[in-house]
């Protein structure tokens, strides 16, 4: 806690904060539109890496919420080394915790707010401000602690879903949005989309809120509480971000990093196969420590080849985003609609017609948010909270 030394940007990263991020904005360059309108190509078997799983399982495309996450961990002791370098007391920067978790909150809500039309958490970044604060507070503590922590949010949780009441065997789970393989049997029940611990949070708090009708289920299944598990990703990252600030020599962060992505991968395929589901959707604690394990890996590739060997030049991209992730955020939140009409209008709309016309129209709006933080990155403009 009184190490206050000015910490060095850290590339790899940006790189992976700004891969992650062009992930998200790219709404997986339309493969799964196109995927239908061709069912028999090779972008069908690709498609299901590129959309949410229905419940229980995890692809490629549910581990960028967990990276995200992860990566705000990482980034917190850079974070407040640089500012108790500046002169920041510990007070002060727990003040500043607070600050930026509330505008993260109140940005998930009002992104949520448009599509929604309700108060909901259940976006990233007010998901991310509902736990930073707490996460903040394990900053420069001992690693066992910070163990003790994840192990406490994820147990805690656990048995909080374990001990709910299931519904009855005559309940009518249609009611509730859920079918199909959303509806559990045996002990899985407690992880039933919509008529878990979560969802019975969600119906109590959300209705204390001016609601344009009451809430009744959330159609997708996510919850308000997915923050309190997520808060083990961040503490998980926030732990691998002591460690690289920590260590000098690059082939023991190296090992860390894979050895604690391969320990989270273990204890999540195990927990998946005996104590609960791994479903994103809900954060149960074993899509957490799976989630974790990808990321670590993740940061582990990044950090090999732009660190530890020195390929730096090829990231350049990625990290012009990585700067700037909460601009492009906003801007894959608020503005692609707008970006697609003025490219028709503009460039022409037969480029968008077509069995390929969905990823035209991706990637022409993945380049021109690219162009924007590329132009924000020359101007040396980065917006933070």
């Amino acid at each position: 806690m009184n190490d206050t030394t000015k910490p060095q940007r850290l590339l790899s990263l940006d790189a992976f904060r700004g891969f992650t991020m062009l992930a998200m904005a790219s709404s997986g360059l339309g493969i799964v539109q196109m995927a239908k309108k061709m069912p028999d190509s090779i972008w069908a078997s690709i498609a299901p890496q590129l959309q949410h799983v229905e419940w229980i399982g995890c692809a490629a495309w549910d581990l960028i919420q967990p990276a995200f996450l992860f990566i705000v961990g990482v980034a917190m002791p850079f974070s407040f080394a640089r500012r108790a370098a500046e002169g920041a007391s510990w007070w002060r920067q727990w003040g500043h915790a607070i600050v930026r978790a509330i505008v993260l909150v109140l940005l998930g809500v009002m992104l949520s707010a448009q599509r929604e039309r309700a108060y909901v958490f259940t976006n990233t970044l007010a998901q991310i401000g509902l736990g930073y604060a707490f996460v903040f507070l394990l900053i420069g503590r001992h690693w066992r602690v910070q163990v003790a922590a994840v192990a406490t949010i994820l147990v805690g949780y656990w048995l909080a879903f374990a001990l709910w009441q299931v519904p009855p065997a005559d309940f009518d789970y249609a009611k509730v949005g859920a079918n199909g393989g959303e509806v559990l049997s045996g002990f899985w029940a407690h992880w039933t989309k919509n008529t878990n611990l979560a969802a019975a949070f969600d119906r109590w708090f959300l209705n204390l809120l001016p609601q344009a009708k009451p809430f009744a289920f959330s159609k997708g299944g996510y919850h308000t509480l997915n923050f309190v598990p997520e808060m083990a990703n961040m503490t998980l990252g926030l732990m691998a971000g002591e460690m690289l600030r920590r260590e000098t020599h690059s082939g023991r962060r190296l090992r860390w990093l894979l050895l604690a992505g391969a320990a989270c991968l273990a204890l999540g395929w195990v927990a998946s196969l005996t104590i609960c589901p791994m479903i994103k959707r809900i954060w149960t604690p074993s899509f957490a420590l799976w989630s974790a394990g990808w990321t670590l890996w993740l940061l582990a590739a990044f950090y090999a080849v732009i660190d530890a060997v020195g390929l730096k030049r090829w990231s350049f991209p990625l990290v012009v985003v990585g700067m700037n992730s909460i601009a492009i955020y906003l801007m894959a939140q608020l503005w692609p609609g707008w970006i697609k009409s003025f490219l028709k209008i503009h460039i022409t709309a037969k480029c968008y017609t077509g069995p390929y016309g969905p990823m035209w129209e991706q990637t022409g709006v993945l380049l021109v948010l690219w162009l924007i933080c590329w132009w924000l990155y020359r101007q040396r403009v980065f917006l933070r909270i």
